[in-house]
């Protein structure tokens, strides 16, 4: 899952794993982009560079995990296509499935739980996605949340529908 911060792509992937956990007996996992940020891309900071690396290793982890007969659940900014191109090439072009949580800039900055946004627009917080630095929407994402309109239900039953359809859950 992709988008701004505060789109709404953790809690949706929270509610995705417990459905799938729950009523559905399927093993998955969720990783966040906090979650790796604080053991194993410590060491990265928020430049473009580190950035990238940041979806690299995430998405070696997932392809590591789904290996191991995991769901994976990704949710990360991940503001590039280029970078989101890669990691759809290491997990596999057959089973990554880019879920674009698209919410407006403006609902993303009322959400704000940690004062991110905030921060940001008064230039403490250097490269933040959507303010100073750039956020690239997926092009043709297999799957399109626009979460202004969407409640998390919907985007919970719409995922996990999609997922059904494809070959990897039956």
């Amino acid at each position: 899952m992709t988008g701004l911060s505060g789109s709404g792509k953790t809690t949706i992937a929270k509610a995705v794993e417990y459905e799938l956990c729950t009523k559905y007996k399927i093993h998955t996992y969720h990783l966040d982009g906090d979650i790796l940020r604080d053991g194993l891309n410590r060491d990265l900071g928020f430049s473009p560079q580190s950035r990238s690396e940041n979806i690299r290793r995430a998405a070696e982890v997932a392809r590591l995990m789904a290996d191991a007969g995991l769901v994976v659940l990704l949710s990360f900014i991940s503001p590039f296509r280029a970078d989101r191109d890669n990691a759809r090439q290491i997990i596999s072009p057959f089973t990554f499935i880019e879920i674009f949580v698209n919410s407006p800039l403006e609902l993303c900055e009322q959400r704000d739980p940690k004062g991110l946004y905030q921060k940001a627009r008064a230039g403490l917080i250097p490269d933040f996605t959507g303010i100073s630095s750039p956020y690239e929407e997926p092009l043709n994402p297999e799957i399109n949340l626009d979460t202004s309109k969407m409640s998390l239900q919907d985007c919970k039953n719409k995922i996990i529908q999609y997922l059904f359809k494809k070959p990897l859950l039956r």
